[in-house]
């Protein structure tokens, strides 16, 4: 007899709930038996074959206690020490870097800086905030600008240097009113131990390592 559309259908459906069913009924009980609740399981003996669900188990070599008590910074050029006084640095300099004001002098903009950055970055600093055209738009606008930054990755790391990917935000008050908005850098420091300072400083979209 030709079945329908519908009862092809259905009969597949109850073909695959019994397939289920036994298969339940076949492979959860033998697992129960192997390993009854509150019973080790039996360990293979010198002459046996060990237990299949021995043979299925993972060697583990470390326990967690001790994978947790690893020491990452072993692995590493640098201390956790090392990575925080850098990271510090790379935070305020980023900030220092958005903040200025229209009655601020090339030499107190890199003043504020102090021994945050290297002499060749301080100079190319100076140069770039004393550019006539953009020196001339943040006079005549009357700009005042403050910045914030926050740290998002690590992007590159060596013995004496690490390049970290920073979000600077940048609030401007001008002439014009009041605008916001932010800019991804990778910011690189130099240095060891307590002593870093920023030594480049990119956008994030052109690459810095």
């Amino acid at each position: 007899m030709d079945l329908s559309r519908r009862q092809r259908s259905t009969v597949f459906a109850l073909i695959v709930i019994a397939l289920a069913a036994l298969g339940y009924y076949l492979v959860v009980p033998a697992l129960t038996q192997s390993h009854p609740r509150g019973q080790a399981a039996t360990p293979p003996t010198a002459t046996g074959t060990a237990p299949a669900s021995a043979l299925a188990a993972p060697t583990v070599t470390a326990s967690p206690a001790t994978a947790e008590g690893v020491n990452i910074y072993s692995w590493l050029p640098f201390t956790k020490q090392d990575l925080v006084s850098a990271a510090s640095v790379t935070v305020r300099f980023s900030v220092d870097y958005d903040t200025y004001t229209y009655t601020e002098s090339a030499a107190g903009y890199i003043g504020q800086m102090g021994s945050l950055v290297t002499g060749q970055l301080a100079t190319t600093l100076r140069a770039a905030y004393q550019i006539p055209g953009v020196a001339k738009l943040r006079i005549s606008q009357k700009q005042v600008s403050t910045g914030t930054a926050v740290i998002d990755s690590l992007r590159a790391f060596g013995p004496s240097s690490m390049t970290f990917i920073v979000t600077a935000a940048q609030r401007l008050v001008s002439t014009h009113g009041a605008t916001s908005g932010s800019t991804q850098y990778a910011v690189t420091v130099t240095g060891s131990g307590s002593s870093w300072q920023v030594s480049d400083i990119e956008l994030e979209s052109a690459g810095n390592t």
